[in-house]
Parts: C-alpha cells; structure tokens; sequence
C-alpha cells in the first residue's frame, strides 16, 4: 500500500549570498531546494547538490553563480536525470540547454508520489540591448525564451509528463513596467508559451501576503504576490513579483504553491522563498 506523505520544495533565488545555505540546513522541513543565483555552499554545508560543477552562468558576463537543485532530506530521492549538458556537448540523450547555469533538472521520487517528479529551477537572465541609444533598458524575457526552448524536450503531450517548473523568472505577470502595454505584450509572450505545456500555479492571492505599498502600475483585479524587495530589509519596497511555479497538468492539482513572504518569513535575501507542497492524495 503506498505511503502518502507531503513532500515539501522551495524555490529561492539565493542572491549569492551564503547565509541562505545555512537556512537550508536548519529547516528540516524542506525536502528539496530549488535554488537561483547560488554560488558554491560554504565549507561544512552537508547537503546533495545537483549541479555540473562549473558553478558559472554562460555568457559574457563573469557570473560565478548558477541555478542548481538541492537534496535537502532523506525522504526523498533526487538524481541528475536527464542529464544537462549546453548545446554543443549534449548527446541526443542529454537535454541540451542554451545557457549553462540557467537551468537545473532532476527527477525526484519518494514515498506518497505516484511515479516519479522532473523538478526544474530556472533562472531568466538579464541582458541589455546592442543599441547605444537603449543602454539604459534591460530585458530578461529573452533568456525565458530561451530557458522555454530547453524545457520543450521535457514536454510530451501524448506520453504525459509529470514537471515542475520554478525559479526567478525576472519578468511581470499581467502588467508592463510602469504601465507600460509593449512591456506587457512582450512579457505575456512567456506564460502563453508555458502555458502551452504547463499550468500556471503560483503563487498567487491569498497564498501569501500582499504588498503593503502596492506598485502604481499593479493592475486592481491582480493576484500578484511581491517576492521581490528593492531594499533587502524594508518590506514596504516590496511590490513585485517575480518568481512563477509552473507544473504538469497531471500534478497540478496536488500542489499548494506559496510565497513565504511575511516579515517573519522573508529571510537574508531580496528574493523570498516560495513552498511547493506536493500532496497526491488531493
């Protein structure tokens, strides 16, 4: 008989910073990190981590820093399956990805999932534009797209496929920055594409806290949650959101997805951490 149990991810864009690796440790509810921006633990940090060892986000950039996956408990199992390899050294077994650091995959299985979970942490990348007239702007929906033309080997639409899809994903939902309709259009491209494959699940209202300031350009009927502050330790410069959990319509049901963004919650980072529950017997 199968042993149901709620296996609990969190999905956190660790900003390089150390600290967040200690508050891995030491919250053993956590089963599996998704995490962003994360340099190599400090010494003495005894976890599993899923990375190719590079630790460096591919560009032009010297970015020492990479989206990884982290076996945070003994209840589940985490292996590097399929294995990630950039474009030009990956085998036709191997799920090729544009931009090393990027993206992280692994299957996870444990007691209480009925067969066994691709869990990804992603992170959209910031680039600016070649015009010297536009310099000021940047733009991260490029490097969605690209994260999106990855993830598409992992989509079978005939087969089934059970995934999740979280991270930092640097762009807004519903809205463009400061109102903007050309920013809004640009950014709708990336959920229609994944929403080609997978639902769209979180966090949104009420699993989480509003902001207290919400940004003038926030459309009124938005369900937006801010996992993002401008100023690490000031929980009014909350106003966006930023990271998006994207899942299998086979599990998406049996997900409660969360931004863990009160002021007791937020933790060392500008980023929040946001829960992905996994319950099948739901």
């Amino acid at each position: 008989m199968l042993r149901y149990m709620t296996l609990r991810l969190i999905s956190w864009n660790i900003g390089q910073q150390s600290e967040p690796w200690r508050v891995l440790v030491e919250d053993d509810s956590i089963d599996v990190a998704l995490l962003q921006e994360a340099p190599p633990p400090p010494i003495g940090i005894d976890l599993d981590v899923i990375v190719d060892g590079n630790w460096q986000l591919a560009g032009w950039q010297a970015r020492s820093f990479a989206a990884v996956i982290v076996r945070c408990s003994n209840r589940v199992e985490v292996t590097a399956e399929p294995m990630v390899k950039s474009v030009e050294a990956a085998s036709a077994n191997e799920l090729a990805v544009s931009r090393p650091g990027s993206l992280a995959v692994a299957t996870m299985s444990g007691p209480g999932l009925r067969a066994p979970i691709i869990v990804a942490s992603i992170y959209a990348a910031w680039d600016r534009p070649l015009s010297a007239k536009k310099r000021g702007w940047i733009y991260a929906d490029a490097s969605a797209h690209r994260i999106i033309s990855d993830l598409s080997a992992l989509i079978d639409r005939q087969e089934g496929h059970r995934i999740i899809v979280s991270g930092d994903w640097n762009i807004l939902h519903g809205y463009g920055n400061h109102g903007s309709d050309y920013w809004e259009r640009r950014y709708r491209t990336v959920f229609d594409r994944l929403e080609a494959g997978l639902r769209f699940v979180g966090p949104q209202m009420p699993n989480g806290q509003p902001a207290e300031h919400p940004a003038s350009e926030l459309p009124a009927n938005s369900h937006d949650l801010p996992t993002y502050r401008t100023r690490r330790n000031d929980p009014t410069s909350g106003q966006r959101q930023l990271d998006f959990v994207f899942a299998s319509e086979t599990i998406a049901d049996s997900l409660t997805v969360r931004a863990l963004n009160t002021t007791d919650e937020w933790g060392p980072n500008d980023h929040c951490r946001v829960s992905i529950d996994v319950d099948e017997r739901i």
